[in-house]
């Protein structure tokens, strides 16, 4: 009783056209130092840890934990002009930057969608992402006051998605 009581606050069915959500692929945390937080997690967890990988588009350094189906993103600035850095001068110790979820269906859709919502994006067009993969950001105003981070998951929509970007 107490489940059918729980569900029946919940309604998806309107959403699931347009989002068709997956998994939580992961939470990203800010750091100064991308280095000495992987050891923490490599040394004293035991967790596998992805090379650090400089994306200089999105103006970071990133690093992938892997936690069995989730990971964590440990993220770095690139320089004064990155988001992170931003992050960092307003909480110098670091922490939790934003969640990522993964979009099953395509991702240009679901921006539409949004904004008819009236959800603020933090950019017009998707970006591609640390996994490269198509991205694309909620304003944490509109999300319950975290930063919110979608990545789309299909493949053909990703190949869609780099053939426009890259040909002329």
């Amino acid at each position: 009783m107490f489940l059918s009581i729980m569900r029946s606050n919940y309604s998806t069915s309107a959403a699931k056209t347009i989002f068709n959500l997956g998994k939580i692929n992961h939470v990203a945390i800010a750091t100064k130092d991308v280095t000495k937080v992987s050891s923490f997690y490599s040394d004293v967890l035991g967790a596998k840890i992805s090379k650090p990988m400089k994306l200089p588009e999105h103006g970071v350094k990133t690093v992938f934990v892997e936690l069995g189906e989730s990971k964590i993103e440990l993220l770095e600035p690139l320089g004064n002009d990155s988001p992170i850095a931003g992050f960092l001068s307003k909480k110098p110790d670091g922490g939790m930057h934003h969640i990522c979820i993964e979009l099953v269906d395509d991702i240009g859709a679901a921006m539409k969608k949004l904004k008819t919502h009236r959800i603020r994006l933090l950019s017009d067009e998707p970006k591609i992402g640390a996994h490269g993969k198509p991205v694309v950001f909620l304003h944490p105003k509109d999300t319950g006051g975290v930063l919110m981070e979608l990545e789309q998951a299909n493949k053909q929509q990703i190949i869609d998605l780099v053939f426009l970007v890259t040909v002329p």
